[in-house]
């Protein structure tokens, strides 16, 4: 579990891998329940005989539900800032779905610190260098840069 650091700490660790998360089953209810809170059913994702007969062979997750792991991934890995009153999702840049996470496999994420702006008002944009791997996969699922506002 990772610790909390003063921000003169966070900012020293620029550059630094933070940490690799546990690996985490995706497995068919899950790609299921996320297609129903979304409202994509392609059949890709939801229909394991018709899932068999496409290039796959097997229904996949959504590249948003792999995406939407790393929030969970991150609190794994990433240390807060002492004294953080909020922090919040800022958006991502180059986000990049490379690899297709096939029903049952486990995935994990992978976190360094690219980048940390001190803002006014004890602010903080923190930018994250984030994969999301795939166990005995040659390709990460994604990648992306994940920016982080930290307010203290």
């Amino acid at each position: 579990m990772r610790e909390d650091v003063t921000a003169e700490e966070f900012m020293a660790l620029v550059g630094s891998e933070l940490g690799v998360s546990a690996w985490t089953t995706v497995d068919q209810a899950r790609i299921d329940g996320f297609a129903e809170v979304t409202g994509d059913h392609q059949f890709i994702h939801v229909d394991p005989e018709a899932a068999r007969a496409s290039p796959l062979g097997t229904t996949v997750a959504h590249g948003f539900l792999s995406l939407s792991l790393v929030a969970a991934f991150s609190r794994e890995v990433v240390p807060g800032i002492r004294g953080t009153r909020m922090s919040f999702n800022y958006g991502t840049n180059r986000l990049r779905f490379l690899a297709p996470v096939r029903s049952g496999s486990r995935v994990r994420g992978r976190f360094k610190l690219k980048a940390v702006e001190a803002q006014d008002h004890g602010r903080y944009l923190a930018n994250l260098e984030v994969q999301v791997e795939i166990e005995g996969g040659e390709r990460p699922a994604l990648a992306l840069e994940w920016l982080i506002l930290v307010m203290t």
